[in-house]
């Protein structure tokens, strides 16, 4: 008998060599019947899947995240049957679920346009509507190498290969119905039980892509899509790209006069405009206020630095491809030149780091690691806290970037924690404080909190296990403590250390992974650190690294899209406009403006000949809070007609109108997004 243990804990006895799909009928009709795969000691797969012996044993339903990617990658396959129907020649290379949708890469001389988009899904509905069952079968290796060179399918064979190098003995296709007879595709799997249970789809674009990722290979058309289990998440997935479409941060950005990217300055780098400056400073002094509370010490450093740094900390040469090229001293590449070194044998000791030079700074703890580093410190310093906004520069490839959220320079909210081990708990739960009351403060409540841990299994950890043992159980102890669903992710920790991160919802469902914590016992290794003991003796701080916004770039592009725009009072670069409604009130309208702006109100004034509604709408449509309409009754008796977000609040004194946006200004508001 083989055994299943569930998991809730129990334990169920079936016939050695029964399926998944047999386990989910025994326990329940109903399961059986809306089971779509399975999940055996955490590998996902096919209901057909047998048992043997004692495994733990997870139904999966259309309710299983997992459930969804083996949906989307059974799209793929129709998807692609459905374009080798229109296209008999096309040549597929490589279908994989993604979390939002699936592609396929396919080589085709004919293009393939959003023109064609209805063809292809007139032939998936027809697919779908045959419920045909996919279906696995399995050849040895020689014997399915030999079927695909037959077939002239080279792409094909290439991941025949790459199957082997990774250890397959054998080859695996899905036929979607009858082997023999219908459509077939070379696959690891799994897949859902029928084409049927696909409900809702979508062909959703198509871009060029390369074979491996490498531009000087053979160039594919990636022919998107994406699927659900039911018409009703489709529809509600499509209202929720339009949302986006609408909120764009790339758009509204430019629009509100927030900031530029300009390719003369070059991608990625971001143009921070007198408006968007505003925001930036605003949130940086709100954090400034709460870091000054809690004891750290602010610093600047500067945007480079030597290259043996970043040796000393692992950064270079091993994350080289993620950093701008080093920048080689004169005197260095003088001396080669002199010794005869060519470009070829100097662009290989830059390979390897055997250069001297500077690196534009990817990080900026080895900076705060040497300003520790300049003096000595006792247990009675510790901890130290110090803070920076300090700009780092990431090599991103240019069909990564996009708009604030993937820069080449960002400014990182950071800081870094010198600490004694006893700390350790105590500064991590204050480093959540500080992201909680961000969160908190912008409205941001709907979060979730990843634990990321090493994996035993890994050789990218470094440093004592009974260290990191003390380090992660540091971070499970502190985000339990804050009351939200956290998930355990092994595999997920830096190299250095366990870390903690925060990823929020915005207001239309999206995720976006802002803050973080991190500890770290490695840093303080590397760059041999200490401070004298209660004993006398020497000791090794323990290093914490935090940044609750993440970057400045990210966290205001996210803002944008989460207020569509229209930022709380506090945050907003114009908080108020004057709008006189003819030229007979415009020197009230401009006492208001002076009197505003005394009290410290980012306050402007409309004094154009436009009429009152061409001038409001204008106000619209740059966001502007709080519109004060200025005519002569208003004028007579003091007061200003005031529009908050478009709707009438009636009259108001000036000075109580001052009151309450002094008010909302102070206390931050309700940093309600704007849906």
């Amino acid at each position: 008998m083989a055994v299943a243990i569930l998991p809730d804990g129990s334990r169920k006895e079936i016939p050695d060599g029964s399926t998944i799909k047999a386990l989910a009928d025994g326990i329940g009709k109903r399961l059986g019947q809306a089971a779509v795969a399975g999940e055996i000691d955490g590998t996902v797969v096919d209901l057909t899947t047998r048992l043997t012996g004692e495994k733990q044993v997870k139904i999966l339903t259309d309710r299983d995240p997992q459930a969804l990617l083996v949906l989307r990658h059974s799209a793929a396959h129709v998807m692609a049957e459905a374009i080798q129907r229109i296209w008999p020649g096309a040549l597929l290379a490589y279908g994989p679920a993604l979390d939002n949708g699936f592609y396929y890469d396919i080589a085709l001389d004919q293009p393939i346009s959003s023109s064609d988009f209805a063809r292809i899904e007139k032939e998936m509905a027809s697919i779908i509507a045959e419920d045909r069952p996919f279906v696995r079968y399995e050849l040895p290796f020689a014997e399915g190498l030999k079927r695909l060179e037959a077939e002239g399918n080279r792409y094909k064979v290439d991941n025949a290969q790459r199957a082997q190098q990774a250890g397959s003995a054998c080859l695996s296709w899905y036929v979607t119905g009858e082997k023999g007879r219908n459509w077939e595709d070379l696959c690891m799997g799994p897949h859902i039980p029928s084409t049927g249970r696909i409900k809702g789809f979508k062909v959703m674009s198509v871009a060029q892509s390369h074979w491996h990722g490498d531009v000087t290979s053979d160039r594919f058309q990636r022919v998107y899509g994406t699927a659900f289990f039911d018409k009703k998440q489709l529809d509600e997935y499509l209202h929720l790209l339009e949302e986006a479409r609408k909120r764009d941060h790339r758009v509204l950005g430019p629009q509100l006069g927030l900031f530029a990217i300009d390719d003369a300055v070059g991608q990625g780098l971001v143009l921070w405009k007198p408006k968007g400056a505003v925001v930036r400073q605003e949130l940086q002094n709100f954090i400034s206020e709460h870091l000054r509370r809690q004891g750290y010490h602010q610093v600047f450093t500067p945007h480079i630095g030597r290259l043996g740094l970043y040796k000393t900390s692992g950064h270079f040469p091993y994350y080289r491809e993620s950093q701008f090229p080093p920048l080689v001293d004169r005197e260095f590449i003088s001396q080669k030149a002199a010794e005869g070194c060519s470009c070829a044998q100097l662009s290989n000791l830059m390979e390897a780091g055997e250069i001297d030079g500077y690196l534009l700074k990817p990080m900026n703890c080895p900076h705060h690691i040497r300003i520790y580093a300049s003096e000595p410190h006792s247990y009675r310093d510790l901890p130290i806290r110090l803070a920076e906004f300090g700009t780092v520069y990431r090599w991103e490839k240019s069909g990564e970037l996009g708009g604030m959220t993937r820069v080449r320079g960002f400014t990182q909210d950071d800081a870094h924690l010198f600490c004694m081990e006893e700390q350790v708990p105590a500064e991590v739960l204050g480093c959540l404080e500080l992201v909680k009351i961000v969160l908190g403060t912008l409205g941001m409540n709907n979060y979730r909190v990843r634990v990321g841990l090493r994996d035993p299994d890994s050789a990218k950890y470094v440093g004592d296990p009974a260290q990191w043992d003390r380090a992660e159980a540091a971070c499970l102890a502190a985000a339990q403590s804050l009351g939200v669903a956290f998930t355990k992710e092994p595999g997920e920790a830096a190299f250095y250390g366990p870390k903690i991160d925060f990823v929020v919802k915005d207001v239309i469902g999206r995720e976006w992974q802002l803050g973080t914590v991190q500890v770290d016992y490695q840093l303080p290794q590397r760059f041999d650190l200490s401070y004298i003991g209660a004993d006398n003796k020497s000791h090794r701080p323990v290093m914490i690294h935090r940044a609750p916004f993440g970057s400045m770039e990210r966290v205001i592009g996210v803002l944008i899209e989460h207020f569509n725009g229209s930022f709380p009072l506090w945050l907003s670069p114009v908080q108020a406009i004057v709008l006189p409604i003819s030229q007979k009130t415009s020197a009230f309208a401009q006492q208001v403006m002076e009197q505003l702006r005394a009290a410290g109100v980012r306050v402007e004034m409309d004094d154009s000949a436009d009429k009152i509604g061409a001038k409001i709408r204008s106000a619209s449509l740059q966001k502007i809070p709080y519109q004060l309409v200025v005519g002569e009754k208003e004028a007579a008796v003091n007061k200003v007609a005031v529009r908050h977000r478009n709707a009438d609040q009636g009259q108001l004194d000036v000075e109580e109108l001052l009151a309450r946006l002094q008010q909302e200004i102070a206390t931050k508001g309700v940093a309600e997004a704007v849906v």
